[in-house]
């Protein structure tokens, strides 16, 4: 409180306003008002601690969950309280809302990558088309940017397998002459099978684990429900639908897929909006890894389960599930695993 509020506190008081009218006259509590009243000099304020409270010693793992996910107060009480917790559902409230928007102020500061050290991929949809047969195919957009120096790299496609992921990866490499350490993915099950919240615990796709390493990339998984992750790739869906797609026509994927690298040459030797320079003349900086060597899946093979619940191929035995006994599989192979479908379905992979 300013000392000139004081005074006049002082001043109504000995002038005989009730402590009731001068905290209805100031806007304040009745006690402040009293205890300002009686004051015969400036009050002095001092530091106090903080005090303890029965959420000291879970703030720590709220911290660890929220910068997971955002959960709720009342999940958060309900984490807290199987660990110990005996406290009520406000004071977790407080402190979650309060962190939340520490972590969202944190979330939306813009982080720009070193040279070759990331690249940000996903899946989009672009509706359906017709083609020359008048047959109607879904059609998804794969997307692939870099995230010093802007590069991207677009290519359609009709479905969404593994097996098409890692040959739009293949795509863009040879395009790009490279590829970066890192590439970041939203939880994709082309990519995890099995997400956790911690991504050491989650599981990967056996196929693109295989792809990843041959390459020696790391995958990194988005933070469930976090947005601001992958924002570089978010902004290039949204430019791909409104600066590329809206109006286009063609005949077929092929023309398609023509237009959309014509698209990509075009924007990549034009200045990009958030870094004021050329994605093509920054790419000299990526110092990508070489991409000299091409991982490569193998031609589909038909096989027919035999009566033991196995095929024959390449001069070994592969189990599939009973189920299937008599019925045809198609067989996919790398160096390192062989993946088994069944009318597209995976039924079984082996390494």
């Amino acid at each position: 409180m300013k000392g000139e509020l004081w005074m006049d506190i002082r001043n109504d008081y000995l002038k005989g306003l009730s402590i009731s009218e001068i905290s209805r006259k100031y806007n304040i509590n009745w006690r402040t008002a009293k205890k300002y009243a009686a004051a015969i000099e400036t009050p002095k304020y001092t530091l106090t601690k903080d005090k303890p409270s029965k959420l000291d010693d879970f703030k720590p793992m709220i911290d660890e969950l929220l910068e997971e996910a955002p959960y709720s107060a009342v999940r958060i009480l309900e984490i807290i309280t199987d660990q110990g917790f005996d406290g009520k559902i406000g004071i977790v409230k407080n402190y979650v809302r309060t962190k939340k928007k520490e972590l969202n102020t944190k979330a939306t500061v813009r982080f720009e990558t070193l040279p070759g050290k990331q690249g940000q991929v996903d899946w989009a949809h672009f509706g359906t088309f017709m083609d020359e047969l008048g047959r109607e195919h879904k059609l998804y957009c794969f997307l692939m940017i870099l995230g010093y120096s802007r590069m991207r790299y677009i290519e359609f496609v009709t479905e969404m397998s593994t097996e098409t992921l890692i040959r739009c990866h293949n795509n863009a490499f040879r395009y790009f002459n490279g590829y970066p350490e890192h590439i970041l993915y939203d939880n994709m099950k082309q990519v995890v099978v099995k997400r956790m919240i911690k991504q050491e615990d989650s599981k990967l796709n056996p196929l693109f684990e295989d792809f990843a390493g041959f390459y020696g990339i790391k995958p990194i998984l988005c933070r469930p429900y976090r947005g601001q992750t992958k924002g570089k790739i978010e902004r290039t869906v949204r430019y791909v639908r409104d600066n590329f797609f809206t109006g286009i026509k063609f005949v077929n994927l092929i023309d398609l897929n023509n237009e959309a690298l014509s698209w990509c040459e075009k924007i990549n030797r034009k200045v990009h909006g958030t870094t004021n320079k050329i994605p093509y003349e920054m790419l000299q900086k990526e110092k990508l890894n070489k991409f000299d060597r091409e991982y490569v899946l193998s031609i589909e093979e038909k096989r027919k389960v035999e009566k033991d619940c196995l095929i024959s191929f390449k001069g070994n035995k592969y189990s599939v599930p009973p189920e299937y006994i008599g019925k045809e599989v198609s067989v996919f192979s790398t160096d390192n695993l062989v993946k088994i479908y069944h009318n597209s379905s995976l039924i079984s992979t082996h390494s």
